[in-house]
């Protein structure tokens, strides 16, 4: 086992080799990397934070049940992200929700957004309208939306992700950006 400190310093995939290789820890930090913002995107399906922490351990407890189904040409992240959309519409068809936007979701269970997007200058009442805003959406926009803009992920990526087109995509994106833009201009009077 390596120490610590030089398992962080690697990459996702370095890491996945790594446990691959026995080393439970490198699995351990793969976990620590992505558990919040995992969670977050999970948050945009299923709506309840003590759901979406069981869909996060479901996805990891999958990993390491089928450690070997893991296709190194895709990024890590692409991997887990795709298996967490997956368990989580399974999880939406199994308790038979027809919708998916419930009066009672709360900004205050969204686990703390990624760093990158989330920074000092947006405040509270502006992330409060955004999540109001977001959630009056339809369910296939949140989704989207929280993949390209929240959690950055490419074209490419949120394609495999969400198993569709790059033309199909590229539409969804902008639909979902454009409703957005109408229902934060309409309904909050929002203009930024």
């Amino acid at each position: 086992m390596e120490n610590i400190e030089l398992l962080n310093k690697k990459s996702d995939k370095e890491l996945y080799q790594a446990f691959l290789d026995s080393d439970k820890e490198a699995l351990n930090i793969l976990i620590a990397r992505y558990h919040k913002e995992l969670t977050n995107f999970i948050l945009t399906y299923v709506k309840k934070i003590d759901i979406a922490e069981d869909i996060v351990q479901d996805c990891f407890m999958y990993i390491i049940l089928n450690q070997y189904e893991y296709d190194f040409k895709y990024s890590f992240r692409t991997y887990l992200y795709t298996l967490a959309k997956s368990r989580s519409l399974n999880y939406l068809k199994k308790v038979k929700r027809t919708s998916l936007i419930e009066e009672d979701f709360n900004v205050d269970d969204i686990v703390q957004l990624n760093s990158n997007i989330e920074n000092d200058i947006m405040k509270k009442e502006d992330k409060q309208i955004l999540f109001k805003a977001l959630k009056k959406l339809p369910e296939k926009y949140q989704g989207i939306i929280t993949l390209y803009y929240f959690k950055e992920f490419k074209y490419k990526e949120i394609c495999k992700i969400l198993n569709q087109s790059m033309p199909k995509t590229k539409m969804m994106i902008n639909r979902a950006r454009k409703k957005l833009e109408k229902i934060l201009r309409e309904v909050y009077n929002y203009d930024e």
